[in-house]
């Protein structure tokens, strides 16, 4: 498939777009930490990207599987932080 790296590369801007505008509900020091960790997953994304156009290879799936913990991982601990901080 040869629009694939397109149509993917498109998804991770705007996912990307919508993770760097979502506002931050919490003002605690964890909070920050876990916001910086989700953007940078983000960026990864779309590097990732960048990478389905400029490597020969699949060089582009390491990149992918650490955005992807990134993202996995903040999904769980900013809602658990939020809510301890609301306590």
């Amino acid at each position: 498939m040869a629009y694939a790296p397109y149509i993917y590369t498109i998804g991770a801007l705007f996912f990307a777009l919508a993770q760097f505008f979502t506002p931050v509900k919490g003002k605690s020091s964890t909070l920050r930490r876990l916001r910086v960790q989700q953007i940078f997953g983000a960026l990864a994304l779309v590097l990732t990207g960048a990478f389905m156009f400029t490597t020969r290879g699949n060089e582009w799936i390491a990149c992918l599987t650490i955005a992807a913990i990134l993202q996995l991982y903040t999904a769980f601990r900013i809602p658990q932080e939020e809510a301890k901080e609301k306590q």
